[in-house]
């Protein structure tokens, strides 16, 4: 069993352990409501109290802790014996959550220079760039997890189409049975080279994450120093003419307050106008780096209950009750690793780590929510109990027939929009289950969009019970697994895998040349 019900204290106020942003070290904090929103205290002893927002929204805040669970952990951690989090990374034994995405650096060179980044060669003064070998021990590592091999990887950087063999790390990722194979990428290579695109999807890449800061330029000059946007255009058109093999296209924009919050409803409303090409869009509020102090942060904060009242706000298309934390499909994961007698990905993160909504596009181009025809909590619920039986099933395929019941009992058919009957959805659902996705998934998935958010945690805000059940982890050159917010913030681990594995800049370029340095 993949996850259980969640040991996470519930309600307001509560206790956890965070870091001082001065020094890292590990301080306790509390977690209270005050003025509707959800704060955080904590003192470290030598350099005084910091107070930041952890979630702008209480209800929001309550209402996410709902759908928390429990994950198992791994069976094969490289550090086995840690007792202290988040300072021995490893995955350790500590950690709650397998790999459910991994992160892969392929290098820090870039074709931009972004000040909103955190991974640059230039401001570095080196050049971290894993040759291919090392690349193809990274991802046997990933593989290697157990009980759930790591099912996802996304070459980022830097920009990783810039890297030397990006192609032959895509197929050696196809041949590792990657089963999703992204790039985390700021498209000029994709505008610029329609037959990369092509020799990209044709090597096997599925998805394409394309940073998407906004529909007009002033916001590009701000965030990436110059125009950029027909450059984005000319990226999704490239992928557009693919007519064999087309990766989809998943928008992600960096949102920060005051800069690019109000264009929100604009790019959802371009996603939905790329329907064709682009499948989801995952919004991902800034992470604060460096020293702030607690005014700038009050005034530059934004967190996920912020984004879905600026959704609600500007595109009248969602409510409260549309958006789901990432842990509440855990009991769909349980049940299917029972059915199927082997363990399979299942999101046991944090709930305030992330949220989304599902949203089906009709006939007419209309939006509707998965949410207004689906009873989502009560199915949730059903689903988790028929689990528990499966597992202890002699025949658990039989069960196949209980869950597309309650399926149908939750499925509210009058309200299913035009062009959607029950049966499709229903066997939709029962292939998802069954381990048949490929066909039915994908064109139950083309009619659909995906609008998420991931707020990863900066110092200010850290909560290390947030660290300790992320799946969304990085992969480094030692084989150590290291969660995405520990990785880019706290003890500074990206900092020292990328000393402990670069080149300084001035022997980079005397040797390799200047290009992208």
């Amino acid at each position: 069993m993949m996850a259980k019900e969640s040991i996470l204290p519930k309600g307001l106020p509560k206790e956890t352990k965070s870091l001082c942003p001065e020094c890292k070290k590990v301080v306790p904090a509390h977690i209270y409501a005050s003025d509707g929103k959800v704060m955080m205290d904590k003192e470290c002893p030598q350099h005084g109290k910091i107070t930041d927002v952890y979630w702008s929204d209480v209800d929001l805040f309550l209402r996410a802790e709902k759908y928390a669970y429990e994950g198992v952990g791994i069976e094969n951690p490289l550090i086995k014996d840690a007792k202290t989090c988040p300072d021995n990374c490893g995955l350790c034994n500590l950690h709650t959550t397998h790999t459910a995405l991994a992160n892969l650096d392929l290098t820090n060179r870039c074709n931009l220079k972004c000040p909103i980044c955190f991974a640059n060669a230039n401001q570095a003064g080196y050049v971290y760039e894993p040759s291919f070998e090392e690349v193809v021990f990274m991802l046997e590592t990933l593989r290697a997890e157990r009980p759930v091999p790591c099912p996802a990887v996304q070459f980022s950087g830097g920009e990783p189409t810039i890297y030397p063999r990006f192609l032959d790390v895509i197929r050696k990722a196809k041949e590792l049975k990657f089963a999703q194979i992204q790039v985390a990428t700021n498209g000029l290579r994709m505008a610029r080279e329609p037959d990369f695109v092509k020799d990209c999807a044709e090597a096997g890449l599925n998805t394409i994450y394309l940073q998407f800061d906004g529909v007009t330029d002033d916001i590009y000059m701000k965030t990436r120093n110059r125009e950029l946007f027909d450059i984005k255009v000319k990226a999704i058109e490239n992928v557009r003419k693919l007519t064999k093999k087309r990766p989809s296209i998943v928008l992600v924009p960096t949102v920060v307050k005051g800069l690019n919050d109000h264009q929100i409803g604009d790019i959802i409303r371009f996603a939905l106008e790329n329907r064709d090409v682009v499948r989801g869009v995952n919004f991902q509020p800034v992470a604060f780096t460096g020293r702030i102090d607690q005014e700038e942060r009050v005034k530059g904060r934004y967190t996920i209950p912020d984004l879905i009242r600026d959704i609600q706000e500007q595109t009248g298309l969602t409510k409260d009750e549309d958006w789901y934390p990432v842990p509440s499909v855990a009991p769909i994961s349980n049940y299917a690793s029972a059915l199927l007698g082997s363990d399979k990905v299942t999101f046991t993160n944090h709930p305030h780590c992330g949220i989304a909504t599902y949203w089906f596009i009709n006939n007419d181009g209309d939006v509707v929510p998965l949410t207004q025809f689906v009873d989502v909590d009560a199915m949730i619920k059903d689903i988790f109990e028929l689990s528990k039986k499966t597992a202890d099933s002699v025949f658990p395929k039989l069960s196949l027939i209980k869950a597309r019941k309650i399926f149908k009992k939750h499925l509210i058919e009058e309200k299913l929009p035009d062009g959607l009957t029950a049966n499709q959805f229903l066997d939709t659902l029962t292939n998802i289950i069954n381990n048949e996705t490929k066909s039915g998934l994908a064109k139950f998935s083309w009619n659909m969009m995906l609008v998420s958010s991931m707020h990863f945690q900066d110092d200010y805000n850290y909560d290390i019970e947030r660290v300790r059940r992320c799946s969304i982890h990085y992969v480094v050159p030692d084989g150590r697994i290291i969660p995405f917010c520990a990785y880019n913030g706290g003890p500074t681990y990206r900092d020292e895998v990328e000393k402990k594995f670069s080149v300084p800049l001035d022997e980079w370029r005397k040797t390799r040349g200047s290009e992208y340095t």
